[in-house]
């Protein structure tokens, strides 16, 4: 039987999602468009036909896994509740010990980002929402009285690159340090950083399993920034 015929659309999408499976497996260095064709039993044209080059379908896959982890991100943080619990479900979502997926993917891109300029250039802009999200909420539990913090842009990149920084350990560094007591330092920063007791963390109960990608992976972003 023959290939079912897809739209451009979800052409496109049929060859982002094995492309971030792709490199998830071999890493972006070994990556070829050969890969991504043969796992889908297409022809290495019809890959180049949609994406032109190898760092152009990285780039774009990449941003493909980060918006799905952002999507979650701000399902989490759009809820009608408040804005600590909000912020709890979230870094606990995010977190190497949580339910976000797609680490590896990400901790693969920060590296390939040092190189590629327009990775780099995604990778930035991402970043650069993840911690808006964040701080927007920081700044909204303020606004409502439920939690001092100062500098909510600050906190947001103190939090982030606490967690960017478990996650290389956790990943690439099996055995530095157990992921329940990564857990307690992730609860420990939130409750530092809105100016709370850890305790008052205590009583939010904790929110199910996601299907986020991040990284996020992420990554993305698993990715976040998952891209998985």
């Amino acid at each position: 039987m023959g290939r079912v015929r897809l739209s451009v659309a979800e052409r496109r999408e049929e060859l982002l999602c094995a492309a971030i499976e792709q490199i998830s497996a071999r890493g972006v260095a070994a990556l070829r468009i050969a890969d991504v064709a043969a796992a889908l039993g297409v022809s290495n044209a019809l890959v180049l036909y949609h994406f032109s080059t190898k760092e152009r379908l990285v780039a774009e896959a990449f941003t493909h896994a980060a918006e799905d982890d952002l999507a979650r991100l701000r399902k989490l943080l759009g809820r009608r509740t408040s804005a600590l619990r909000r912020l709890r479900a979230a870094v606990r979502w995010y977190a190497p010990t949580g339910q976000a997926k797609g680490w590896r993917l990400w901790i693969e891109g920060w590296a390939v980002a040092l190189r590629e300029p327009a990775l780099r250039e995604v990778s930035r802009e991402l970043d650069r929402q993840w911690k808006a999200a964040i701080a927007e909420v920081i700044a909204e539990g303020v606004a409502a009285g439920e939690f001092p913090c100062p500098e909510p842009d600050a906190a947001a990149l103190r939090l982030t690159a606490l967690l960017d920084g478990l996650a290389v350990q956790l990943t690439s560094h099996a055995g530095t340090v157990s992921r329940a007591r990564a857990q307690e330092w992730v609860d420990e920063a939130l409750a530092r950083e809105l100016g709370l007791e850890p305790r008052a963390l205590a009583p939010v109960r904790r929110q199910g399993p996601s299907h986020g990608h991040r990284p996020p992976a992420a990554g993305l972003r698993p990715p976040r920034r998952s891209a998985s």
